[in-house]
């Protein structure tokens, strides 16, 4: 419930402080005073886009401050958990927000001349789309140009779900026909690969000659190795026998030899000069490393094997590998990559003709789904729609059009897939007089007639959900005499359920309020404001009087305010 809302340089408002209490709260004032802007500061904080044309002249931003209280508000309490709001914060300007987890909440945001614009929730920053989420829980706004939206086919469509409480059916509508489209889109993607038969033959006979080689790196590093030394062996005998030749000596000593020879002649003298100690044990080193050296000369030769058909096989493997490099485009250290990527892709085609069939049962059993989602939504919407129709045909006659009967037709849409918003479109049917056939709703031509069957079909539709606020502006236009004073006994029934606001011209209409506010303009310094005053006792018979008299407000006009005060009374006493 709406509590209090605060607003300080918003439009033709410099300050007010409203405070509301349940039940139905009116708002009533000249025509141009601003009535409608605390509908408009209600709006903005539910998340409407800023328009810095609010601002008030010569300001440089406007602030806007509501708080509720969530006792009546469930939905509103778990969502400010889920968002971590719940608890008392403090935004950037040092202003407290409310203790969610207390009770009550608090909505704040801020409309700056230059057009920007923030928001908060319990002092913490929040988001548009969060602050537009949030308020939906705690407020619900009926602008005076609604009926205009019940014209619309979706528009009758949702209202009816909303009055049967169809959130949950209409979910399950949506989930399958939404898992039906994934089905078919995944049929459709496999179907454009067309026949994959000559594929499938392709990649098996790419995946056979890349099979019938050693592929993995390490393999293909070895073979190279293979392959080079076969083709210098020759020159590696050569080598490597001319190595040993001179480590190991032949016709002339080798370096072995002439090494022994240094350190024999070293060790001799070494008595006499120390350091040649240090020289002889680097030889001794030398000779070893020599030793090591004609050893693995040695191993090497023995391996070294001059086999002409051994070269010309690895020359081969190494001919076809490169050949199957230079064919898939990769190095020839990718072909092993290559060849897994053929064996995946092979798997994949292998299974799409398995896939296809299964795809076609999933499809029909999703559709089969769809099916009983929407027989159980459509029989939901049938009982709602004539519960709608009976009760909004009562309004109708209550509301001056005696005779008038309201209906919702569904009608079977031909749907060749599962529609997410069921199997039926709705359409408003209306006959405004006895024994006429009913119409659309959208065809009535009269603006007058139009407007009270809108607020009949509204009233009857309302206090269904668990919105605990809901704010009317001028609903009632086009409308007058006694029909005013049974709108006025409508909303303030509904004021018995829910908190209800309600701006307003008609004196009938106000008279049924349990608390009411004018707002009132008037030139300050030159400029000029909008002020809001509550109302009681004598301020009050004499708004109702304006209301009634225009400007010059006669002793009758005092007298009918008076007696309309009183049978509003009378009806919230007799109810």
């Amino acid at each position: 419930m709406l509590l209090q809302l605060a607003i300080r340089d918003f439009a033709v408002v410099r300050t007010a402080e409203l405070e509301f209490g349940p039940g139905l709260t009116v708002i009533s004032g000249e025509t141009g005073a601003g009535k409608s802007l605390l509908v408009d500061a209600l709006g903005f904080l539910s998340g409407q886009r800023a328009d810095s044309g609010m601002v008030r002249h010569g300001a440089d931003r406007a602030e806007l401050v509501a708080s509720f209280s969530l006792e009546d508000a469930p939905a509103a309490r778990d969502w400010l958990r889920a968002q971590e709001m719940d608890d008392e914060g403090v935004d950037d300007e040092g202003v407290e927000g409310v203790d969610g987890a207390g009770g009550e909440c608090q909505l704040r945001r801020i409309l700056r001349a230059d057009g920007g614009s923030r928001a908060w929730i319990n002092g913490r920053p929040a988001t548009l789309v969060q602050l537009g989420e949030f308020s939906a829980l705690l407020v619900e706004i009926h602008g005076q140009h609604e009926h205009q939206a019940l014209l619309s086919r979706p528009a009758q469509l949702a209202l009816l779900d909303d009055f049967g409480g169809h959130a949950g059916l209409l979910a399950d509508v949506g989930n399958t026909a939404g898992t039906w489209q994934a089905l078919v889109r995944e049929r459709e993607r496999l179907s454009r690969q067309g026949n994959v038969a000559d594929r499938v033959a392709l990649l098996e006979h790419q995946l056979a000659e890349l099979a019938r080689e050693a592929l993995a790196p390490g393999q293909i590093a070895e073979l190279l190795a293979d392959h080079r030394r076969q083709a210098h062996a020759a020159d590696l005998v050569e080598a490597t026998g001319t190595a040993l030749q001179h480590l190991g000596g032949g016709e002339t000593p080798g370096v072995a030899v002439l090494l022994q020879q240094a350190h024999g002649a070293l060790a001799r003298a070494g008595e006499h000069e120390p350091r040649l100690d240090e020289v002889a044990a680097m030889l001794d080193a030398a000779a070893i490393q020599v030793d090591e050296a004609q050893a693995l000369l040695d191993r090497i030769r023995d391996d070294l094997d001059l086999d002409p058909a051994r070269f010309e096989e690895l020359d081969r493997r190494m001919a076809r590998i490169h050949d199957l490099a230079r064919k898939h485009r990769v190095p020839a250290e990718a072909l092993a990559e290559r060849r897994d990527g053929i064996e995946a892709e092979l798997s994949e085609l292998r299974s799409t003709s398995d896939r296809l069939a299964d795809l076609d049962a999933e499809i029909a059993a999703a559709a089969s789904a769809w099916q009983i989602a929407a027989a159980k939504l459509g029989d939901a919407r049938r009982a709602a729609a004539a519960e709608l129709g009976r009760r909004t045909s009562t309004l109708i006659g209550e509301l001056g059009m005696g005779g008038g009967r309201f209906e919702v037709s569904l009608e079977p849409i031909a749907a060749l897939r599962p529609d997410p918003q069921g199997a039926e479109r709705a359409e408003f049917l209306v006959s405004a007089n006895a024994g006429q056939p009913p119409r659309a709703l959208r065809k009535v031509a009269s603006g007058g007639e139009l407007s009270r069957i809108s607020l009949a079909i509204e009233v009857a539709a309302l206090g269904h959900d668990l919105v605990p606020t809901m704010v009317f502006d001028e609903v009632d236009s086009g409308i007058g005499g006694a029909v005013a004073e049974i709108v006025g006994q409508k909303l303030r029934a509904l004021g018995a359920r829910r908190q209800v606001l309600c701006v307003t011209h008609l004196p009938q209409v106000a008279a049924q309020g349990h608390a009411h506010y004018r707002v009132s303009k008037a030139p300050v310094d030159g400029v000029t404001q909008s002020a809001v005053d509550v109302l009681d006792g004598t301020a009050r018979t004499e708004e109702l009087a304006r209301m009634l008299g225009g400007v010059k407000v006669s002793r009758e006009a005092r007298a009918a305010a008076k007696r309309l005060l009183e049978n509003g009374k009378m009806e919230s006493g007799n109810r």
